[in-house]
């Protein structure tokens, strides 16, 4: 990623558990091994050489401890040895900010949805403001989690998008414009062990928790009176809940803008442009400053609307 926003190379090395889930230790592994081909491989694609590096950026949170530390760990030994600036990078804001890159959306409320977060957000006095949000579990992981009861393989979202099923009543649990999806989770599973359809099941999941969301999504945009939605996380992929939303918001009359795949899903490219745009706003972190903030959360961070380039 160069300064003016250009993404010059955007290396994935996605972690796939063999025993299925997501097992922190495994991850974390998987993290540490594969992290010097990645750089590697990044630097090849980008036609750079290591030492024209002037900026080091890293995920500092939130999310698991393990992962996030493989990847802090590389970060300080790069910043360390080209002696180049370290910021450490809010993840959410991240996925919002390459969101907003790669759509050229200006002030949205930014709807974001991945595995652990499940948040509505607009960007209000110099920070990101939280509108609503799940009161429990994410989406992404209430996917996998009725995913793996129901015998689906990792990741159980991308799967549970391709499959068609005749509709069954499922808790429906929004209050104003928060969510919460554990309910919906047990329902289902309790369906299915009294010998409901998978199918049916896995259908009806989908579409009443694409609901809930649409339906927040609906009210935070009265409420805020912004004309642009943008969807990001790596639920953001979905092509059923990307319909609900579209059809929502041109019912409203609000621009809809989502990434392409490989920006919606996590990836080098948003964590190296939020750091340009960290730098801009603050100072670079002391190896000491540069700890891991498993539990950040994106309204603690003093981040004013920037400009796209």
């Amino acid at each position: 990623m160069n300064r003016e926003g250009k993404i010059l190379s955007n290396i994935s090395r996605v972690f796939r558990s063999p025993t299925g889930g997501m097992k922190p230790y495994e991850a974390s592994e998987h993290h540490h091994k594969a992290a010097p081909a990645a750089v590697r491989d990044a630097l090849t694609g980008a036609d750079v050489n290591i030492d024209e590096l002037d900026l080091i950026g890293f995920s500092q949170g939130p999310g698991l401890g393990s992962t996030l530390l493989a990847g802090a760990v590389v970060a300080r030994k790069l910043s360390i040895e080209l002696e180049a600036p370290l910021m450490g990078v809010n993840h959410p804001i991240a996925h919002v900010e390459i969101g907003r890159l790669a759509t050229e959306a200006r002030d949205p409320l930014s709807v974001f949805v991945s595995g652990a977060n499940t948040q509505i957000v607009v960007n209000s006095f110099g920070r990101y403001r939280i509108l609503g949000e799940t009161l429990d579990i994410g989406l992404g992981n209430a996917q996998e989690k009725l995913g793996r009861e129901l015998g689906l393989p990792f990741p159980a979202g991308a799967i549970m998008d391709q499959i068609e099923g005749d509709w069954i009543d499922l808790p429906y649990t929004i209050k104003g414009m928060d969510l919460a999806f554990s309910g919906i989770v047990t329902e289902a599973m309790r369906r299915h062990k009294k010998g409901q359809k998978k199918e049916d099941v896995i259908r009806s999941f989908q579409e009443v928790t694409f609901s809930m969301l649409v339906e927040a999504s609906e009210r935070a945009l009265a409420y805020s009176d912004k004309q642009e939605l943008l969807l990001v996380g790596g639920v953001a992929a979905s092509a059923r809940l990307k319909e609900k939303m579209e059809l929502m918001c041109e019912e409203r009359g609000v621009a809809m803008k989502v990434p392409p795949p490989e920006l919606v899903r996590d990836n080098g490219a948003m964590i190296a442009w939020t750091a340009i745009l960290a730098e801009r706003i603050g100072k670079p972190l002391t190896i000491e400053e540069s700890a891991i903030k498993t539990r950040w959360r994106i309204d603690e961070v003093d981040w004013p609307l920037l400009p796209l380039t």
